[in-house]
């Protein structure tokens, strides 16, 4: 996902002066260690529920001041560096989005992706 393209994308939009005044976005990379026990890694397998993906997506975007949710999760197999997601979460207040950014972003790691970390 190319961050700023979607963001202007988004500005087109003929709402969307009236309707935003904040976008946060999440860029998920991978890590050349591991959150567990910080050895060294060199690779990373993800797999991907799009479907689970998008039914967080729709229930997120039922809360109060949220105009837009874009998500991109990728599968296969990575590098320490190499781009994992993108959550962007755009809508009217900083009380409304900071929240579904921090609780989408979990429960689609816990809930929609699954991921081998590949250990030296």
């Amino acid at each position: 996902m190319d961050i700023s393209r979607t963001i202007e994308e988004l500005k087109k939009r003929t709402d969307f002066i009236d309707k935003v005044g904040m976008i946060l976005v999440h860029n998920g990379t991978v890590r050349s260690w591991s959150r567990a026990d910080q050895r060294r890694v060199t690779a990373l397998h993800t797999e991907v529920d799009q479907q689970k993906i998008e039914r967080l997506r729709q229930e997120y975007l039922e809360w109060p001041g949220i105009y837009d949710i874009i998500i991109e999760a990728r599968s296969g197999r990575f590098l320490p560096g190499d781009d994992l997601m993108f959550l962007l979460v755009a809508g009217d207040i900083r009380e409304h989005i900071k929240p579904v950014l921090a609780e989408l972003l979990d429960r689609v790691k816990a809930e929609a992706i699954r991921k081998n970390e590949i250990i030296e």
